[in-house]
């Protein structure tokens, strides 16, 4: 199960790649739609160009995200002085959370992230209806939460918490090897996290798993919004796009 849940996050990861690949060329195209033409060698290297700058976006996205929750905390943690691993690792992983909750409520200040998260809120509404066996309209989304357990934002909270009971087993990392030494890991838990994130959309009505799931739903009200009902019509469409 752990080795599903990585191949699954490699092939969500990839198959994001080529989603906003398409979704970049196509806002391209809608600029410029009297210089289109379908299938020249003009559009396949526009392709290309979109492509490599995305990857390459997406690369440095996440080099940077690595340098901020995966080492800054760790030089964080060696200036306290701390010695002993469990309480190194303990303190480590706070600051990664710390980190990620700071992140996500800055990029909420943005005004341009609000309809990002209301169309997030949408998603949410629109899985749930599919999830209780109703058909798919704005007016069966609406009474449901944007607060889903399946959610990225939770999956994220559990990777930072599974992260910091892995990593204790490793102890105190000393230099730079060893905390490269901790890069191997990554696949573990995030396999370790899916398993877990898949396990709670199941058992999301036990009340041991309600008080689990919590901290990841009290993150929600952050990253979704009420949608419209436009943006409840797009999410039908999307998912049901996605399950033909």
């Amino acid at each position: 199960p752990i080795i599903r849940g990585a191949v699954v996050l490699i092939e969500s990861l990839y198959l994001g790649i080529k989603a906003l690949s398409f979704s970049a060329e196509e806002a391209m195209d809608e600029e410029n739609p009297e210089t289109r033409t379908f299938g020249s060698k003009q559009e396949k290297k526009q392709g290309i160009f979109v492509t490599f700058w995305l990857i390459l976006s997406l690369l440095m996205g996440f080099a940077l995200a690595l340098f901020i929750f995966f080492y800054l905390p760790l030089v964080l943690v060696e200036l306290t002085g701390v010695k002993g691993g469990f309480l190194f690792n303990l303190i480590d992983g706070l600051i990664r959370i710390s980190f990620f909750i700071i992140y996500i409520w800055a990029i909420s200040l943005w005004k341009s992230m609000r309809r990002v998260f209301e169309y997030h809120g949408a998603e949410h509404k629109s899985i749930f209806t599919f999830e209780a066996g109703e058909d798919l309209t704005p007016e069966n989304t609406k009474k449901y939460s944007t607060h889903h357990p399946g959610c990225g934002t939770s999956f994220l909270l559990i990777v930072m918490v599974i992260s910091i009971l892995v990593f204790m087993f490793l102890g105190r990392p000393h230099g730079i090897s060893g905390r490269l030494m901790r890069l191997p890991f990554v696949p573990l838990i995030g396999g370790i996290s899916y398993e877990l994130t898949r396990l709670s959309r199941k058992k999301r009505n036990s009340k041991i798993v309600k008080i689990l799931i919590a901290p990841g739903l009290w993150l929600q009200k952050i990253t979704t919004k009420e949608p419209d009902e436009k943006q409840l019509e797009v999410a039908i469409a999307a998912l049901k796009s996605a399950l033909e």
